[in-house]
């Protein structure tokens, strides 16, 4: 019994107890979840020496976690790995360690424990906030003689990773543990979380140490090209006559929305989801509200109402305002649209020539980012910045063309028949390439011999063998036509120049062919003209240039007065 008198099995004690009091109370808050050695750090404990410092304690030695050594740890003296540990969290963004030993005790240079991201995923929305459900585990115990329920006390800047709680209803803040679970956020709005005490940043890829941010629409390290910043104010005419007025329409998708009244008229909001159902919200009061899986702030003053959303909206809001008494208001807007319609580039069509070199074009499709569909161009041109690309040109059918002297069709004989049979012709030619024709052919009574051979017989021995047709239609697909890619650019960047298009024969089937009337083909060039002058230096006389003038208007002028000397 001496043994338990020790300080170091009294705070094993202590650990011990304090460990089965979190489990339990976990179990009592449905969907709280927590995983004890998250807590404690079951294969060692940080702990303070006498000195001061911290460091990590194996309580127990698993060698067959362990994974292989490295060279490196075999020339720095750790051991190998440990396998990673189970996430800390089950959904949000929790955090896995691993583990290794030092081999020679201390005398090791680096880290002996190392972390990474897990559970990513996001959290269903009625999932219990995690900092929440580590306060809302000590409700069960006293705090100075008293039970309380906990909330938690969010953005400390002075001690982000301590788990600070307030009593409800009270003005009671206490710091409940000197940690709090590693994967809990730093802060509400921000993805750093806590491990082992300290805040670290963590991306937006939700990796450690990451400094990726998101732009404003939203996707992680982007370069803000998938939206468009839409601002400005308007005045709204709400009257008696005219009791309601739509403002402004923000789409689906919008980030950082921020919607300002000035003035006596009523600003509410009207829903529309992609599934077509529709609601009314309107707000009396300030607060915080969520509106068709959106958060959505309402601040409201005497002569100002706002609507704050940082988005994404989660339906189309149509900000309306309601008219109260006979004076006009002021709208201020400020979001970020996402462009729903982009252009993509389309595969390029087929090779103007099979062999011997030729050319290929491509084109570019508007195409609805959240239907995922081809819509018409205008959808497209309704963002100034979204600019049609180019059509892109390139080679093809480079290979030089084989000599040949084409093909015969052979047809095979039915050997197998013994009674005399009808034996037909080759159809002839369609009467048309295309759009339509006829076709016919020609047959004849035939019969095997003993030795098998074909023998054309008379036609009354085949007369109870069916006869087939002997004329069909053919060709009854639409004949090729020209068809005219995109014009490419000017030929010049200012004044008059040329463009060029390539003007394909295309057929039914999208390919490139023959047979289009040569006369009705359409113009493949054509001159275009850039609307910048074109300015060409003047060039400056050199200086040498000026003498011979000036000699020659100086012997002019001495011939001029050696004349008019009188003789």
């Amino acid at each position: 019994m001496a043994s338990w008198k020790s300080p170091w099995w009294l705070l094993m004690w202590l650990i011990f107890m304090h460990s089965a009091l979190l489990q339990t109370t976990a179990e009592k808050s449905p969907g709280a979840y927590f995983l004890p050695e998250f807590a404690l750090s079951p294969q060692g404990s940080f702990l303070e020496d006498t000195t001061g410092e911290q460091f990590l304690t194996y309580r127990y030695d698993d060698q067959t976690s362990r994974n292989t050594r490295s060279d490196e740890e075999k020339d720095s003296n750790w051991d190998a790995w440990g396998d990673w540990s189970d996430c800390s969290r089950t959904c949000g963004g929790g955090a896995s360690y691993s583990l290794r030993r030092c081999l020679t005790g201390r005398n090791c240079e680096g880290q002996n424990i190392r972390y990474k991201t897990c559970s990513n995923h996001d959290c269903p929305l009625d999932a219990e906030d995690f900092r929440a459900q580590q306060c809302s585990a000590y409700n069960d115990v006293q705090y100075q003689g008293c039970y309380y329920e906990w909330l938690p006390q969010y953005n400390d800047p002075a001690t982000h990773c301590a788990l600070r709680c307030q009593a409800r209803g009270q003005n009671l803040v206490v710091e409940l543990a000197p940690k709090v679970l590693d994967g809990t956020r730093c802060t509400a709005d921000s993805l750093d979380m806590c491990i082992s005490g300290i805040c670290q940043a963590v991306g937006c890829d939700r990796q450690l140490g990451s400094n990726a941010k998101e732009d404003n629409c939203g996707v992680c390290a982007g370069d803000g090209a998938t939206c468009r910043l839409v601002r400005g104010q308007s005045k709204s005419h709400v009257s008696p006559e005219k009791r309601e007025e739509n403002v402004i329409a923000v789409p689906l998708g919008s980030r950082s929305v921020r919607i300002t009244v000035k003035g006596p008229a009523h600003l509410f909001i009207e829903s529309k989801t992609l599934q077509g159902s529709k609601g009314e919200h309107s707000f009396n009061s300030p607060g915080v509200f969520v509106v068709e899986n959106t958060t959505v702030e309402f601040q409201k003053g005497s002569e100002r109402q706002t609507f704050k959303i940082p988005g994404p909206l989660m339906a189309d809001f149509i900000f309306k305002t309601r008219y109260t008494v006979a004076k006009d208001s002021v709208v201020q807007f400020f979001f970020y649209q996402p462009i729903s319609h982009q252009w993509r580039q389309t595969d390029f069509f087929p090779c103007t020539v099979t062999c011997g070199g030729g050319y290929q074009l491509n084109s570019a499709e508007c195409v609805d980012i959240r239907l995922k569909r081809v819509v018409p161009d205008h959808y497209c041109h309704y963002y100034p910045e979204n600019v049609k690309p180019k059509p892109k040109l390139k080679e093809c059918s480079m290979d030089p063309c084989p000599s040949s002297d084409g093909f015969k069709e052979i047809m095979p004989y039915d050997h197998f028949q013994p009674l005399p049979r009808w034996e037909h012709n080759p159809w002839t030619a369609c009467s048309v390439s295309c759009g339509g024709g006829i076709q016919r052919r020609t047959f004849v009574c035939v019969e095997e011999s003993m030795h098998g051979a074909i023998l054309q017989v008379e036609e009354w021995k085949c007369m109870y063998a069916p006869k087939p047709k002997v004329m069909q239609t053919c060709n009854l697909f639409d004949c090729p036509k020209w068809i005219a890619m995109e014009w490419s650019q000017c030929t010049v960047t200012c004044g008059r120049g040329l463009r060029y298009r390539v003007v394909l024969c295309i057929n039914h089937r999208g390919q490139h062919v023959g047979g289009c009337n040569p006369q009705l083909k359409l113009h493949i060039k054509e001159e275009c003209i850039i609307p910048i002058p074109c300015y060409k230096p003047k060039e400056k006389s050199p200086v040498e240039a000026k003498l011979p003038w000036l000699k020659q208007a100086q012997e002019l002028e001495e011939t001029r007065i050696a004349t008019e000397e009188p003789t």
